[in-house]
């Protein structure tokens, strides 16, 4: 049976399978009646002691499915407020309860809930993740990225939540548009007590943008939620042939109708990669590379925000970031030839010196309009990106055998980058309680690069015709959707929608000759979710999700740049402004138990897909050139499976498996390339608590037979411990860890096209020693404070 025939019967087995639910919703509400969110809600059905669990939304309810009339228990916590626990009655049209809450910073430590909350949690359409346990180890927030159950971080900054491509980055609900090196520098500038929560969405609806074909990792940074003023302090090392340092602070202060925040973090980011690699192609030689790359990155990041509720239906914000990092890299390779008779041909060794400044900033404008209290709103947003990137770069090229002059260069290339968008989100409720989304959104960027590059003659420089290059790109894109959810039979939830996107590409390089594209288009991009409670087992609800969602990968900026970046002697890379779209036909069914995701089985179906390819070079077969190519099409079928045991006692675990089969059809160097091959990823996260202020961890994954687009990879895994420690009445939280404890995220890599074979190992200096410290600090109001004592927030 086919993806579609299952979700055929999956849609009617949800559609009339145990009519008759409803949803219960609290409203929890503080002081003067704003909205807590986060607040966590536990509802006990008192006939048979069922227990559901979960959390306030936005709007501040918390939404429990039940067919069951009669007497509940309900219990509220919520960091800084008393704890609440009453009993309510559910009658046929008496299903809505408001509970307001009272303010009590001296109880913090009293419902202080860091290990009871779920580090997974299903919400609808995505995976709300907890980062709490993943700060002990990290000093920034790609190391969480890192150490994220069912994340999986290549050794170029690709974040992946599935095999085929990687994930979009959104920052705050808005997209980065950047390229991969430059979500790397962001990512490593973030500091990690910084995220409130990360967001996996795997198939995203119509409301988000189509160029997701990887889905979407929305990291969500704190903007402070409880009224007061309260912060930390954070610093840390690791060291493995190389060390970083970090060390910030964070800064929230929030009233009844208006707050500010403050963010700031400085790191000091070292790596060596070791690579070992051979390389045959058409060229009557084997080709082995040694390579040592030290890479020193100075980071510098301030984040910071202010919010006004202007009255009951009108509020503002502005968030504001700035980072920037300045780059060292000394890369020294090692390459030897030699005949296929075994015979050498050649010795040389090949110096590379970079150093990249990198400077980003974008302010984001929010203002939203409510007008009811089911929550009808109008949302929007205005944000500006800039960036600049500067590299300097030496090198120098010395011929052990035969003995030859060096050969030696200098230059520059200088990337500058402007993004702009609006958007504007409507959300109502029609006749019959359908819930109406729809909005618009354009954006456009401007964005150009300048290389020059000069070569030694005869003791002075010339221009490097080779690697000079200008180029400039602009794109806009210009997108409307609508799309409409209904609850039908009081607990199947459906939702339908259509996203179109317009889009206008424009590539002109200019230097070494002029040569210019363009692309304009219109696309279409259905979408579907159903859900629907299927059970209660032993006081555990299960409930199943269907989706569908066609999305697109557009080819970014740097891949459609034809200017030459020369590797080493033997290869360089650059990009292919003849690149097209990719697109890819997603359907998942998924079944979460108490909101907790536990196995989804989908498939992926992509045409056009972009693969990083290597070519020999036409006038030169000697060597080879890395770029970009619309290679085919693949069929991915995966299943994945997540266990665990939820929050109780001392101890919680996380358990999880995902199985992905990859079918790939498609035209490479004119000859057809065909395969199939299955892969597994392993993942677990575990916390046991040795008292009450001692906790050690355990974390790691395994990827068996993995697959990166074209690329084979071998069995590689990490696991990482920790042990963390509390002081100070809890303020104080001191963590010691190891990271790849067993040193197994050596990477074989194996590349076969057409007649290049290129395969070898990397290692990227993941075997870390490090240790964190962060104190916790808050001062209450000024009209409740009896005592200005500090206290613990929850994290």
């Amino acid at each position: 049976m086919n993806i579609q025939n299952w979700l055929f019967c999956f849609f009617h087995f949800m559609l009339f399978a145990g009519l008759g639910a409803q949803n219960i919703i609290i409203q929890v509400e503080g002081e003067n009646r704003v909205p807590l969110i986060g607040a966590n809600a536990t509802l006990i059905f008192l006939q048979d002691s069922t227990i559901r669990h979960t959390t306030t939304g936005f709007d501040g309810k918390a939404i429990f499915h039940s067919k069951s009339l009669g007497q509940y228990s309900v219990e509220i916590t919520y960091i800084g407020y008393s704890s609440l626990k009453t009993e309510i009655s559910v009658e046929k049209g008496n299903s809505q309860f408001n509970i307001q809450l009272q303010e009590n910073p001296l109880t913090l430590d009293e419902v202080t809930i860091v290990s009871r909350r779920p580090m997974l949690r299903q919400d609808g359409d995505k995976i709300i993740v907890d980062p709490t346990p993943m700060l002990d180890i990290s000093t920034n927030v790609l190391e969480i990225m890192e150490a994220t159950p069912g994340l999986f971080v290549d050794q170029d900054g690709g974040i992946y939540l599935g095999n085929t491509s990687p994930a979009t980055i959104y920052i705050n609900g808005r997209e980065q548009r950047l390229g991969t090196q430059d979500i790397t520098n962001l990512l490593r500038s973030l500091p990690p007590g910084s995220i409130q929560r990360i967001e996996l969405i795997r198939n995203p609806s119509a409301r988000y943008d189509a160029a997701s074909s990887g889905g979407i990792i929305n990291i969500v940074l704190k903007k402070g939620v409880k009224i007061g003023r309260f912060g930390s302090v954070q610093a840390g090392m690791n060291q493995g042939k190389e060390g970083n340092l970090f060390a910030g602070f964070s800064l929230y202060s929030t009233g009844d109708r208006s707050g500010w925040y403050l963010n700031t973090n400085v790191n000091r980011d070292a790596v060596q990669n070791d690579l070992v690699s051979s390389r045959s192609s058409a060229a009557p030689f084997l080709l082995s590379q040694e390579s040592i790359n030290t890479r020193k990155s100075s980071n510098g990041f301030i984040g910071g925000g202010y919010h006004l509720e202007i009255n009951d239906k009108i509020s503002f914000s502005y968030d504001g970031r700035i980072s920037g990092n300045v780059t060292q890299s000394h890369t020294i390779s090692e390459n030897s030839m030699v005949s296929f008779e075994n015979m050498p041909l050649s010795a040389t060794t090949n110096l590379v010196d970079n150093e990249s400044p990198f400077l980003s900033q974008q302010h984001d404008l929010n203002t939203l309009f409510r007008w009811d209290t089911l929550g009808s709103s109008l949302d929007v947003r205005f944000s500006f990106a800039h960036s600049t990137a500067k590299t300097s770069q030496e090198y120098r090229n010395e011929f052990l055998f035969p003995a030859m002059s060096a050969d030696a260069g200098e230059g520059e290339w200088v990337n500058n980058r402007v993004f702009v968008q609006i958007q504007s989100d409507l959300t109502t409720f029609l006749p019959g309680k359908v819930n109406l989304e729809a909005g618009f959104k354009g954006s456009y960027m401007d964005f150009g690069n300048v290389s020059e590059f000069f070569r030694g003659f005869n003791g002075n420089p010339v221009p490097d015709s080779i690697r000079n290059n200008e180029y400039y790109y602009r794109e806009t894109i210009g997108a409307a959707y609508v799309q409409a959810s209904k609850t039908l039979f009081s607990d199947i939830v459906l939702k339908a929608g259509i996203r179109g996107e317009y889009t206008r590409m424009l590539g002109d390089q200019q230097i070494p000759t002029e040569a210019k594209f363009s692309v304009n288009r219109v696309d279409w991009f259905p979408y579907a979710f159903l859900s629907r409670r299927l059970v209660n087992i032993a006081g555990y609800e299960l409930k199943a999700f269907a989706i569908y969602r066609k999305t697109l990968s557009r080819p970014s900026y740097q891949n459609l740049n034809p200017g030459i970046r020369i590797l080493d002697q033997f290869n360089y890379e650059s990009g292919n402004p003849a690149l097209a779209p990719q697109f890819t036909h997603n359907t998942e069914l998924n079944i979460s138990m108490n909101d907790y995701p536990i196995f989804a089985v989908g498939r992926n179906q992509t045409s056009g897909i972009i693969s990083n390819v290597l070519y020999n070079d036409p006038d030169n077969p000697a060597l080879t050139y890395n770029t970009f190519d619309n290679v085919g099409s693949s069929v991915e079928t995966y299943f994945r499976i997540v266990m665990g045991l939820p929050p109780v006692n001392r101890y919680f675990g996380v358990f999880g498996a995902q199985y992905n089969h990859l079918e790939y059809d498609g035209i490479y160097s004119d000859a057809p390339i065909v395969f199939s091959r299955g892969s597994w990823r392993l993942f677990t996260f575990h916390s046991f608590n040795l008292t009450k202020n001692t906790r050690i961890m355990a974390s790691g994954f395994m990827l068996l037979n993995g697959q990166m687009n074209l690329i084979e990879l071998g069995n590689i895994g990490q696991l990482n411990l920790t042990l963390s420690q509390t002081l100070m009445n809890k303020k104080l939280q001191i963590s010691l860890f190891i990271r790849d404890v067993l040193r197994t995220m050596e990477t074989p890599f194996i590349l076969r096209q057409s007649d290049i074979v290129f395969e070898g190992e990397r290692y990227a200096d993941n075997q870390r020693v490090g240790m964190t410290l962060r104190y916790q600090f808050g001062i209450r109001k000024k009209d409740d404070q009896k005592k200005a004592n500090p206290f613990q927030f929850d994290e």
